[in-house]
């Protein structure tokens, strides 16, 4: 069959937003208010801001003004797959922070049992299963640095498990797959969209004031407090927390730090009972491939298969668009893809097909910084590993705004920005239309080396050796 029949009846928006729960929206503010701590935006990093400031402190008034709707955005469209890691990987925060590490993989495990804490002490049914991933190699010189991998895992207290052939293909199914490495503690599958949901129903229930679809246009400081114009008035607070990942900074001197990148997914049918056996999957692991330009996948929890990745779409400007999120070439390549893996599903069809903006930094993983006196705080730069990371990143806004020094301060990562990405032309002709997008689709054809261009990048810290 040929693979572009199964797109057929896919719906071009995010399978997860699809949902006949998705909560109304709140009213848009109207006219000016005043709160004590204000949170620009409204995807998991807002909403862990706002959530853990009401825990630590129920006294404090805390508004979230969101542009769309909560959730909306990257929260509401990603793979769903929950990580321990604050560092995009072991290996990254290896590279990057050797002195730090053990102490980052210890507060990521931290991060990751206090969202699981979380969920059970304000019951949120998002769907959470602790399967644990599964990288898996699908070319033979892949095999090695699964192997490397697995010995720096457990150097660092991971418990990985190797897999040859037959024993990752016992769990999941593929003749592309050669070997894998079970990771199984330290990964849940969530549905992103309830979460989101979830933490904001959570956040309304503990007083936090939410008005969506009110974007934010302007800050300046005026004495004691900051104030942030809205189309229909003026907000004033003692503190702001800006979580607007992707979408430009209410800060200039933040934006260069990071780009929206444009990833792209489908979802199948309902898998029948015939089809999921023709897989295995019993135990119900994500997996992602070891490739430069990899899937991601998982199941959902009525059995459908989301088949993400691949593709990393920058666009020159970084501009932001809804006509970005819709790209039929990639939804192609993406179903040829889906069937190589999987033959045996042959006949499968797709439900939806969609995309979305993520924000990536230089070093693949989140960045803060303060402004203004100490009166404003961000994080962002979670490159597509936030669904965990951003409670992480909740914490580092809240700490310095609170005037705290804490463990989480005083690590480099949260005392040092990343590089800088240049500007135009040459951020495009770098990460966008050109040279580096090449040479990693060319890496992954010959047994991962790397060229010149790439080599380059590692050696300056510009991420693309993550």
């Amino acid at each position: 069959m040929d693979p572009l029949i199964s797109l057929t009846d896919a719906q071009p928006t995010p399978f997860w937003l699809d949902d006949p729960r998705r909560p109304r929206p709140t009213p848009a503010l109207v006219g000016g208010t005043a709160c004590d701590l204000l949170v620009v935006g409204g995807g998991y990093t807002g909403l862990w801001t706002a959530l853990v400031a009401k825990e630590r402190d129920p006294s404090v008034d805390v508004l979230l003004i969101e542009a769309d709707e909560v959730g909306a955005a990257a929260s509401g469209r990603n793979g769903g797959f929950c990580e321990s890691s604050l560092t995009h990987g072991l290996y990254n925060g290896l590279h990057r922070w050797p002195g730090e590490i053990g102490t980052l993989k210890r507060l990521g495990q931290e991060n990751l049992r206090g969202i699981e804490d979380t969920l059970t002490r304000h019951d949120i049914d998002c769907d959470w299963e602790r399967t644990g991933s599964i990288v898996v190699a699908t070319e033979p010189y892949q095999l090695d640095g699964l192997a490397e991998e697995a010995e720096v895992t457990a150097r660092y207290g991971g418990k990985p498990v190797l897999l040859d052939a037959a024993e990752v293909r016992a769990e999941i199914d593929s003749p592309t797959f050669l070997g894998g490495l079970w990771n199984k503690d330290d990964v849940a599958m969530v549905n992103p969209a309830r979460l989101a949901w979830g933490l904001r129903r959570a956040c309304l229930d503990l007083g936090v004031r939410i008005h969506e679809h009110t974007p934010a246009t302007a800050l300046a400081e005026h004495g004691a407090v900051v104030a942030v114009r809205t189309p229909y008035g003026r907000i004033t607070a003692g503190r702001v927390a800006l979580a607007t990942n992707a979408f430009p900074s209410l800060l200039p001197r933040h934006r260069p730090y990071t780009v929206p990148v444009y990833d792209y997914a489908l979802m199948t049918e309902p898998l029948t009972e015939a089809q999921l056996a023709s897989v295995g999957w019993a135990r119900r692991q994500g997996f992602a491939d070891s490739s430069n330009q990899f899937h991601y996948v998982r199941l959902s929890a009525d059995n459908r298969v989301p088949w993400g990745g691949y593709d990393a779409i920058y666009h020159y400007g970084g501009r932001v668009r809804v006509e970005h999120e819709r790209r039929p070439a990639t939804y192609a390549t993406l179903a040829r893809h889906f069937f190589t893996t999987f033959p045996q599903l042959e006949g499968v069809r797709f439900s939806h097909a969609w995309g979305g903006v993520i924000d990536t930094s230089t070093r693949f993983c989140v960045f803060s910084d303060t402004s203004h006196h100490g009166k404003v705080a961000y994080a962002a730069g979670f490159t597509g590993l936030g669904v965990g990371a951003t409670r992480f990143g909740a914490e580092v806004i809240l700490d310095p705004l609170a005037g705290e020094r804490t463990e989480r301060t005083a690590l480099e990562l949260v005392r040092r920005k990343p590089l800088p990405f240049p500007p135009e032309p040459v951020r495009s002709i770098g990460i966008g239309i050109g040279i580096t997008k090449w040479s990693l689709a060319r890496a992954d054809r010959n047994e991962g080396r790397r060229n010149l261009w790439l080599r380059t990048l590692d050696r300056v810290g510009l991420g693309f050796d993550s």
